[in-house]
């Protein structure tokens, strides 16, 4: 399936000089959505799967679904201060200033084997606070799933070492 026909692309969003990849029509397709939940779905190794974690807030619809088809949890990645109880926290660089995420102290066992997911991967850098943070926590993150990528903003090479595969790809310069 052409999963790119679903996609819409936004000038000027969010703010002047950005091209955005709208990828809300995708979700609310009845006919788009299950099949890239089902076409994601067909390639993992669903025996060896404890979690699903999906990142803020996007992630949520794809990973949430997705751990749905498999019959394992959901695990969500959230910004900090989103998450009641104890929880592991992880802050990173963005490009001007930092972030924090988080994720509930016992969500994810050591060596529970996970499949990360997001909507879409630019520069990487939450991806791989995601990533570094499941490792933290003791997950064995199998692979890291995305919808879409933009290709040229580095966000693949951040990942470097590390299994990623993206459904639709999109050429960008910065």
């Amino acid at each position: 399936m052409d999963f790119g026909k679903y996609v819409r692309t936004v000038p000027d969003f969010p703010k002047k000089g950005i091209l955005f990849y709208d990828l809300m029509p995708l979700f609310g397709s009845s006919e788009g959505f299950p099949r890239l939940i089902e076409t994601i779905a067909e390639s993992l190794p669903t025996k060896t799967l404890a979690h699903v974690a999906g990142i803020e807030a996007r992630g949520f619809i794809v990973g949430a679904a997705l751990a749905n088809r498999l019959g394992i949890g959901f695990v969500p990645i959230r910004k900090k201060g989103k998450l009641p109880g104890a929880v592991r926290e992880l802050s990173y660089a963005l490009e001007y200033g930092q972030d924090t995420i988080a994720i509930q102290d016992g969500a994810i066992g050591k060596g529970a084997r996970v499949l990360l997911v997001d909507d879409l991967l630019a520069t990487g850098g939450t991806a791989k606070a995601a990533l570094d943070l499941l490792e933290q926590v003791g997950a064995d993150v199998l692979e890291t799933v995305f919808v879409a990528e933009l290709i040229g903003l580095g966000g693949r090479e951040r990942l470097a070492g590390r299994k990623i595969r993206s459904l639709l790809t999109y050429h960008v310069s910065e």
